[in-house]
């Protein structure tokens, strides 16, 4: 365990940095979780399976197609949120009067026929994905050295994090979702197209796992496990945030990303269950998490 009299500052900046970059991608992963569970009460377990996939999408997209990193953060995630839409058409949308324990269970096992399938064509050891050109150095820091690559990681998720919430929670289309959500009856007799809202609104959660996966493939090894290492961690962080909070998850997402950082520097040993600590705790104080509504 560290102690504060010996503290590197450039080894708990690059821990700091670590934890950033985790809790950018937490701050993704949440986000989609949030918006399925907030505006459609949808318990999506299928979530870590479809980062998976957006990363193994960019990786075949480059090894078999030559389709480089730029096209594929654009594409990928739409043909994510495009397989997000069948699922929901074809799996979800038939038991979406039946008890949320159904869609739980269906998508735990849409899930793990993705893992299974990539596991039996690529095996279970990860592939590299390399950092595109424009991408690659970094720049020196006072107290550390940031990868380019990193920071543009940090950029994209709180670029995308930020217009989302603002999308959701200050425009009109935002309002249309909610109200569609909310009173689906009423929103009918003025013409809106529930159905049409939930299924695109389901897609655009998963279209987010999928762009987290192609900012992934880069750093970490594209394999079919690396969704399910994920997944526990991110419903950790949406039940802390607040079950449905928009906001709650980006926040609690780079905030618990940033904890883990330090508890790395600290205190290692405790790096991996810091977060489910932190669950344990708020779950105790405030059942509806921080930035849930009580019912």
């Amino acid at each position: 365990m560290a102690s504060l009299l010996d503290i590197n500052l450039f080894g708990l900046f690059g821990q700091l940095l670590v934890g950033l970059i985790n809790g950018s991608f937490y701050a993704l992963l949440s986000l989609g979780l949030a918006i399925i569970f907030g505006l459609l009460k949808i318990i999506n377990f299928a979530h870590g399976a479809l980062y998976m996939l957006g990363a193994f999408l960019a990786w075949m997209a480059l090894q078999y197609f030559g389709i480089n990193y730029w096209v594929a953060i654009i594409v990928v995630p739409i043909i994510v949120a495009a397989i997000g839409i069948l699922i929901e058409r074809i799996l979800l949308r038939p038991i979406s009067n039946e008890d949320h324990l159904y869609s739980l269970l269906l998508t735990f096992g849409v899930g793990l026929i993705f893992q299974g399938v990539f596991t039996h064509i690529f095996g279970s050891s990860g592939l590299s994905y390399k950092i595109p050109p424009e991408l690659k150095g970094g720049f020196k820091l006072p107290f550390m050295y940031l990868p380019t690559y990193r920071g543009w990681i940090i950029f994209v998720s709180l670029l995308v994090c930020g217009l989302t919430w603002y999308m959701i929670e200050k425009t009109k289309l935002g309002a249309y979702l909610r109200a569609g959500t909310e009173d689906p009856k009423l929103m009918q007799a003025f013409g809106i197209n529930v159905p049409l809202i939930v299924t695109l609104t389901f897609g655009f959660g998963v279209g987010l796992a999928g762009l987290a996966g192609v900012l992934a493939a880069p750093i970490y090894s594209v394999s079919p496990y690396m969704g399910s290492n994920l997944l526990i961690v991110v419903f950790a962080i949406v039940v802390i945030g607040g079950m449905g909070s928009i906001g709650g998850a980006i926040i609690t997402g780079l905030i618990m990303g940033i904890l883990e950082g330090l508890t790395k520097y600290f205190y290692p040993e405790a790096s991996t269950t810091i977060i489910f600590v932190v669950m344990v705790i708020v779950l105790l104080i405030k059942p509806a998490g921080l930035f849930g509504k009580e019912n």
